[in-house]
C-alpha cells in the first residue's frame, strides 16, 4: 500500500490537509509544512525534517492528532522514521543516502542508568522507560502521622492526577531518614498503577549530575536533555546536591521549564526548604517555590508507635504493647534508624531464640535507645517539669493556682505515677500535700489532654524522652 512515490506523497499530503484544522496557521507553516516524505515500504514511512528540533516538537505537540490521521492513510501498522540533512563536512559514504542522516525509532526499552539520551525518536511507538522505583515504597506501607499528614495528602493528590493539580512542582523537604524518598517513590508507583502508559523516572541528584557529566564529555548534552523532556513524571531526589554545580543547574533549569510548560509532573525532595538551599541559582529557587513546599517532621510518639507496630507485624512477630511503648518512648532517632532497631530486635528474637522482653530490648538496642540508667526520683521529675514549664521550685510548691503552675503540678503527678513505685497517697503528699483523689484527677486530666491537644502531646513526649 502506498509504495510508489506518487501514492505515499499523496497520502502524506492528505495527512497535512487533515492537520490544517487541528493546529494554528503559524504552527502548521512552521513545523509541518517543511516535512517531506522520502519513502514508504508498506510499514515504515520515512520523513525528511530540517532538524532534531522539528522531531521533538512534532512528537511533543502534534502526535496526539497526527497518529490516527497517519494510521487512516497508511494503515494501523505504520511506523515513522525521520531523517535530517547532513552537514557539509560529512563523508561521501554517508551522503549516499540522499544527503540524509537516518534517525532510528526508539527501542522499546531505555536504560536510564546510562542515560545516553537516544539519537532515536519515538515516532508512533512510545519509548518505555525503566522507572527506577523501589516497589516496596508504597502509600500502603507509608505510616501516616501528624509529622507527615500534609505531605501524604498532597502526594496522594498528585498521584491521582499527575501534572494536572496545582501542586506542580511538589517540593518535599525534611531531615534525612524521615521518609522523603519513600513518599516520593510512592507517588511514582501509584502513577504507574493508574496510568501505565506514562513514563515515570526516579533519579537522585547525584546520578543526574553524573549522567550530565558523561553526556558533556561525549558531546551528547542535547540527547540527554531530549530524553528527560520526554518524561511524564520526574522524581528528583536530594536536589540540594546541585549546590555549586552551575552546569547541572542550567541544564535542569531547561528541563524543568519544558516539563512544567508541557504539564508534566515534577517531584522534588531536599533536606531544606527552597529558601534555605545554598549555592543554587535564584531562578531555580523561584521555580521551586512556585507550588507546594511541604515539610516532613521527625516522628512523634504516636507515629513511632505505629511504625514499630507495623514493622513487627510485617515480620510476623507478636510483641506486647509494653515493649512497643518502651521502644516508641525510648528511641529518639529518625524513621530509618527506628526500622533498623526493630530489625535488630527481630533478628535476636527469631534467630537466637531470645525471649522478646524489655530486657532484651535494653540489651541489644544500646546504639539506638537512650535508656535511663539512674533511678527516676520525684525530685528529678519535678525539676524536669519545672524547667519545661518555666516555673521555679518555689512557685511549684506555693499556694498559687495560676493555670501554668497547676498544669505543671498535675503533669508532675502524672509522671510520678507513671515512672515511680510510689502510692497515690505518697505522690500527693510529696506534691503539695494533696490527697489521692487529686492525684487520680490530675493523672486522668493529663491523659485526656495528651489525646486531644497536639501541642501538649508534643510537650509530654519531650518530657518523657528526657525522664
Amino acid at each position: 500500500m502506498h509504495k510508489d512515490t506518487n501514492t505515499y506523497t499523496e497520502g502524506w499530503h492528505n495527512c497535512l490537509v487533515s492537520m490544517r484544522n487541528k493546529v494554528s496557521y503559524e504552527e502548521f507553516n512552521r513545523w509541518l509544512k517543511p516535512v517531506v516524505p522520502l519513502e514508504f515500504d508498506g510499514e515504515v514511512l520515512r520523513l525528511k525534517v530540517p532538524s532534531k528540533e522539528f522531531i521533538m516538537h512534532i512528537e511533543q505537540h502534534f502526535m496526539m492528532h497526527l497518529q490516527p490521521i497517519i494510521c487512516s492513510n497508511f494503515g494501523n501498522k505504520i511506523r515513522l522514521k525521520y531523517a535530517i540533512p547532513q552537514q557539509a563536512n560529512q563523508t561521501q559514504h554517508q551522503a549516499k543516502d540522499g544527503g540524509m542522516s537516518a534517525i532510528k525509532e526508539y527501542s522499546n526499552q531505555t536504560n536510564p542508568k546510562q542515560i545516553k539520551s537516544p539519537q532515536t525518536i519515538p515516532g508512533l511507538r512510545k519509548v518505555v522507560v525503566d522507572p527506577q522505583l523501589c516497589f516496596d515504597y508504597t502509600f500502603e506501607n507509608f505510616v501516616e502521622g501528624e509529622c507527615n499528614r500534609l505531605a501524604r495528602a498532597a502526594s496522594w493528590s498528585v498521584a491521582m492526577n499527575p501534572g494536572k493539580t496545582s501542586f506542580n512542582p511538589i517540593f518535599i523537604y525534611g531531615d534525612s531518614g524521615l521518609g522523603k524518598t519513600h513518599i516520593a517513590q510512592a507517588m511514582g508507583i501509584e502513577v504507574k498503577k493508574r496510568f501505565p502508559e506514562k513514563n515515570v523516572l526516579y533519579v537522585n541528584a547525584h546520578k543526574f549530575q553524573t549522567q550530565y557529566q558523561n553526556a558533556t564529555l561525549k558531546g551528547e548534552v542535547n540527547d540527554f536533555v531530549m530524553f528527560y523532556q520526554m518524561i511524564d513524571v520526574l522524581i528528583l531526589d536530594d536536589i540540594q546536591e546541585f549546590a555549586s554545580k552551575p552546569g547541572t543547574q542550567n541544564v535542569f533549569f531547561n528541563i524543568f521549564n519544558h516539563l512544567h510548560l508541557s504539564k508534566k509532573q515534577i517531584i522534588l525532595t531536599a533536606d531544606k526548604p527552597p529558601v534555605e538551599l545554598k549555592d543554587i541559582m535564584e531562578r531555580l529557587i523561584t521555580r521551586f517555590k512556585w507550588s507546594l513546599s511541604v515539610k516532613i517532621e521527625a516522628p512523634d510518639y504516636d507515629t513511632k508507635y505505629k511504625i514499630i507496630s507495623n514493622k513487627f507485624q510485617q515480620n510476623n512477630l507478636s510483641i506486647s504493647e509494653e515493649i512497643i511503648d518502651f521502644l516508641a518512648t525510648s528511641i529518639t532517632a529518625n524513621v530509618r534508624e527506628i526500622e533498623g532497631a526493630v530489625n535488630l530486635f527481630v533478628a535476636n528474637a527469631r534467630f537466637l531464640n531470645a525471649p522478646a522482653t524489655i530486657q532484651l530490648a535494653k540489651q541489644i538496642l544500646e546504639p539506638y535507645v537512650k535508656v535511663q540508667k539512674r533511678e527516676i526520683t520525684v525530685d528529678y521529675i519535678i525539676d524536669t517539669i519545672a524547667e519545661r514549664f518555666n516555673v521555679t521550685k518555689e512557685q511549684f510548691f506555693s499556694n498559687k493556682r495560676t493555670s501554668d503552675i497547676v498544669l505543671a503540678r498535675q503533669t508532675a503527678m502524672y509522671f510520678c505515677k507513671e515512672c515511680t513505685t510510689l502510692s497515690l497517697k505518697a505522690i500527693g503528699g510529696v506534691i503539695g500535700g494533696k490527697n489521692h483523689a487529686t492525684v487520680v484527677y490530675s493523672y486522668n486530666r493529663i491523659k485526656d489532654l495528651y489525646k486531644t491537644d497536639k501541642n501538649f502531646r508534643q510537650t509530654i513526649d519531650e518530657i518523657k524522652n528526657k525522664i
